[in-house]
Parts: structure tokens; C-alpha cells; sequence
């Protein structure tokens, strides 16, 4: 997917013809700049406040203790609903109140495009479940992957670049890709837009319905890096044409370049 033009210039349609190409110009080189400066805030930025982010920061805690309970492999898993359900049961995390329910819905069906993100949501439902059925855990890794095509992809993967290769991260539910966005919005200020140039907003992950990510063993925080381009991983995953990219570089969805994100589904 990328952005149609009249997207991009939608604010100049009401302009002179003349003025058109100058400021257009403008909304695009601001749009590159984001996205080589992804990591930095921006005067356009959305950024909560006051009881928003504090909601935001409450949320945040709660989920991680949600996943401290359940373990990392199984809240790859647990949906929304399940989320909930700890949090009554286990007084270690505490139950998720009315207001901390509604914000989290809130940031679930919030329009990503206002925050610069223009991909696709794959996720549409707030408690969209997974079923366990449908997914393999795959050995050593602590992540899953979803059975069929995915699957297929990956042992062919595993085939080809054996102990070099691993599992860097399989199935999201909205509850893991919720904690993931949250956490990089908490760390910077209630910062959404900037976490979303980084992280598909809840709902808007194909970890939720095919992707997954790849790295090179022994590589650590560099898989998630620009840096995995230098990897025999990379080489050999691009040379045998397993990197059609979900985000490639520079790419008109409002996220990073990822070049350890492994398309599976169209």
C-alpha cells in the first residue's frame, strides 16, 4: 500500500493551482524527515497528557504485569479479554478499571492515519482471540507462528540458513502489540506519533494474522536495526527472495525501514 497522492496533498485542495506544487513539496520533505528521523519528536506529533497519560502509563504497567504472570511465550497469545480477566484475578497486576478499559479501546479504534501511520488493519475487532489451534510453537524461541503458509515459510527459511537464522518475533495478539506501542509511547512522553513510526498501532500488526520477524543468531538488539542488513542472514534471505518486505525502504506507510520483517500474506 502506498499513499495516493491526493492523500498526501489533501490540505492543498482548496489552494491556487500555483501554490499547490510548493507546499506539496513541503508535506513530502517533512514526510522523509520523519521517517529518517523516526526516533525524534516532531511539532506535529500527537502526545498525550494529563489524564491521558496517566491512563497511558497505568495501562502500560498493568500489561507488563499481565505478561510477567502468564509468561512471555503465552502473552504472545491472550486477548484483550484475557488480559482483563488476570488482572481481576491476580492482585499482582490489579484489575483494569472502567476508565483504563475505555482508554485502551479508544486507542485501539483511534484512526492511525492521524498519528502518520497508513498501513492497513488487518485486526478490526477490540477482542479479537487467537486460537490456539491455529498456531505452532516454534522450539527455542518462545514465539508461534501460524500454522499453514506461515509455517511453510519459515522451515523453508530454517532449511535454507539452518543455525544462522532465528525466530525473532511470530504471533502478536492485540494484547502484545498493545504493550509493545504503549511501551514505546510511555518511554517517550505519551509520544503516539513517534511510536507509531517505529510500531504498528494495536489492530494494525500482520504479526496478528501471518508475519513474522527474522534475525541472526548471535546478533541481539541489532536484528531490530539497520544493521541486520549487514548480516549472512539478510544476504542469503534476499538472494533467495524471501524479503519482499512488509516496510521496505522508503516506503510510504509512515513506518521505518524493516528489513528483518518477513511478508507472508498480501
Amino acid at each position: 500500500m502506498t499513499i495516493p497522492c491526493d492523500v498526501l496533498a489533501a490540505p492543498l485542495l482548496e489552494k491556487k493551482p500555483q501554490e499547490k506544487r510548493g507546499q506539496f513539496d513541503l508535506h513530502v520533505r517533512d514526510y522523509i524527515s520523519k521517517m529518517s528521523h523516526f526516533d525524534s519528536v516532531h511539532p506535529d506529533d500527537i502526545v498525550l497528557m494529563g489524564d491521558d497519560l496517566a491512563l497511558l502509563k497505568a495501562c502500560t504497567a498493568k500489561l507488563t504485569r499481565v505478561m510477567r504472570t502468564v509468561g512471555y511465550g503465552n502473552f504472545n497469545l491472550i486477548s484483550i479479554d484475557e488480559a482483563f480477566t488476570f488482572g481481576k484475578q491476580y492482585s499482582r497486576i490489579g484489575a483494569f478499571s472502567e476508565k483504563e478499559k475505555v482508554f485502551l479501546e479508544k486507542v485501539f479504534y483511534y484512526d492511525a492515519s492521524k498519528l502518520g501511520f497508513y498501513g492497513d488493519k488487518p485486526i478490526t475487532a477490540f477482542t479479537q482471540k487467537i486460537n490456539r489451534k491455529n498456531v505452532i510453537k516454534i522450539r527455542y524461541s518462545g514465539h508461534y507462528l501460524f500454522k499453514g503458509h506461515p509455517y511453510e515459510v519459515w522451515k523453508e527459511i530454517k532449511s535454507a540458513l539452518s543455525s544462522d537464522v532465528i525466530l525473532t518475533s511470530g504471533v502478536r495478539g492485540v494484547v502484545k502489540q498493545f504493550h509493545l506501542f504503549l511501551m514505546k509511547a510511555s518511554s517517550n512522553g505519551g509520544n503516539l506519533s513517534l511510536a507509531s513510526r517505529s510500531l504498528a498501532p494495536p489492530g494494525y500488526s500482520f504479526h496478528g494474522i501471518s508475519d513474522f520477524d527474522v534475525g541472526q543468531r548471535k546478533y541481539g538488539k541489532f536484528n531490530f536495526t539497520s544493521r541486520f542488513t549487514e548480516t549472512r542472514v539478510f544476504s542469503k534471505l534476499n538472494e533467495l527472495g524471501y524479503l519482499t518486505l512488509r516496510y521496505p525502504r522508503g516506503n510510504l506507510l509512515g513506518v521505518r525501514y524493516e528489513p528483518w520483517h518477513v511478508k507472508v500474506s498480501s
